[in-house]
């Protein structure tokens, strides 16, 4: 069976890595000075310049960037490179009704179809390989991420995108894709459309699903894995910094993703102060681009909480799987509540499917989470009063080991959304 050949760089040693990082790192940080008026004024009032980069820790003396520096300069006004070198232009929702603009050189849309490609590769593609896209294109960076690192690897690209799942599934029987890349979650209901259809989805055609662009935890790969008889690999990105193809996670090995360091210099922050911790310790993650030219990126607060491991497959170093955010975490009466503690626990539940949702309320002065969840498939004519043993049972769980009290309600199937891209799985209905 013909493979595809590694990178020189994937195998580099951790010196070499990291003296081509500290040159790449250097030229970004002049770029970013040199051409965006809001760095400079960063820089300068924290009394810093590109210059003061003596060595790879030095990063840590420079201003970090977040949301809120897009947002301030929307649309334009964080590109280094006029627009007339803008090739395309993609953008991220906002909370606050703007979207976070990001813009792309012509050699920055060559290095991402590069990390991508490198990506797909590390999944496991092979030559010969059909790949089905079903992330969605346009001003989100998934569909056309994934398209461009296909074609560059060489392989054949489905570009289907989201949505008209019931076509989505009748095409796959047709095409017999040997990968798809999605949302771990609309790959769930592509797989409910599979059996809604009469088709077993153990029988499909996927050999690997590359998932990304939400948290999932390993329980949910057990889950996919099992019911789609399938490699389930993770892989991360987010638009500030590329898109997808920041880090992959490697099929050999499936124990986290590794981070492209040639491209991306990733640090492990404290949440609260801002201080860098060393490898191995658990926080959140920031990225400082080293080779992007429309958009450098330094030192940009991601929210994703992991920590940083030493590289197994590659050189490169590792991110334990994300499975949180800073900013999505509910505080509930002083507890600190994930989304995904919520997943992992019902995902336990053998008779409960991994479709749900956090409702928060605040009925009077305090407030309270009902989670919506729905019984397996096979499990669809289950009673009320089996429904509410059920809910009792999670309910226990997420009191147990979660140490908060929640109600749960066990819907009919099919009652809670189905995600055609990224699931919505908190629903605040606080007053504002």
């Amino acid at each position: 069976m013909k493979t595809f050949a590694l990178e020189p760089i994937e195998t580099a040693s951790r010196d070499e890595l990291q003296a081509l990082q500290l040159s790449r790192m250097r030229a970004s940080l002049q770029h970013a000075y040199d051409k965006v008026p809001h760095y400079k004024k960063k820089f300068d009032t924290h009394g810093v310049h590109p210059g003061d980069l003596k060595v790879l820790a030095d990063l840590a003396k420079f201003p970090m960037t977040t949301k809120a520096d897009l947002r301030e300069t929307y649309p334009f006004g964080m590109f280094a490179v006029p627009m007339d070198q803008v090739v395309r232009v993609h953008a991220s929702s906002g909370t606050t009704g703007k979207p976070t603009v990001v813009g792309y050189t012509r050699n920055d849309i060559d290095m991402w179809a590069d990390v991508m490609a490198r990506s797909i590769r590390a999944a496991g593609a092979q030559p010969g390989d059909k790949l089905h896209v079903s992330y969605g294109y346009g001003l989100f960076t998934g569909g056309l991420g994934a398209h461009y690192g296909g074609e560059r690897l060489g392989l054949t690209v489905i570009p289907f995108g989201g949505g008209q799942t019931e076509r989505q599934v009748q095409l796959m029987q047709d095409f017999k894709p040997d990968i798809i890349m999605v949302t771990p979650s609309y790959m769930l209901a592509i797989a409910d459309e599979m059996e809604k259809q009469g088709i077993d989805p153990r029988t499909s055609s996927l050999r690997i699903g590359i998932f990304g662009a939400e948290p999932w935890t390993p329980e949910l790969r057990l889950e996919i894995e099992h019911r789609i008889a399938l490699d389930a690999i993770d892989i991360y990105g987010l638009s500030e910094v590329i898109g997808p193809g920041v880090a992959q996670e490697c099929i050999e090995t499936k124990d986290g993703l590794t981070v492209w360091e040639d491209h991306f210099y990733p640090e492990i922050v404290d949440p609260e102060t801002g201080a860098v911790l060393p490898d191995g310790e658990f926080g959140e993650l920031v990225f400082t681009s080293l080779t992007k030219e429309a958009l450098p990126i330094v030192r940009y607060r991601t929210r994703d909480l992991t920590r940083l491991l030493p590289g197994t497959a590659r050189t490169m170093r590792r991110i334990q799987k994300i499975t949180g955010r800073s900013d999505d975490m509910l505080i509930i009466r002083g507890v600190n509540l994930f989304p995904s503690q919520v997943e992992e626990l019902i995902l336990k539940q053998p008779k409960l499917a991994p479709h749900y949702q956090i409702e928060v309320t605040r009925p009077d002065k305090l407030d309270e989470i009902t989670v919506l969840v729905e019984p397996k498939q096979e499990l669809a004519g289950m009673s009320e009063a089996e429904r509410a043993v059920e809910a009792n049972h999670l309910v226990h769980a997420i009191k147990t080991f979660v140490g908060v009290s929640a109600r749960v309600s066990v819907l009919p199937l099919g009652s809670i959304e189905r995600s055609l891209g990224k699931a919505r799985r908190v629903v605040d209905k606080r007053p504002k």
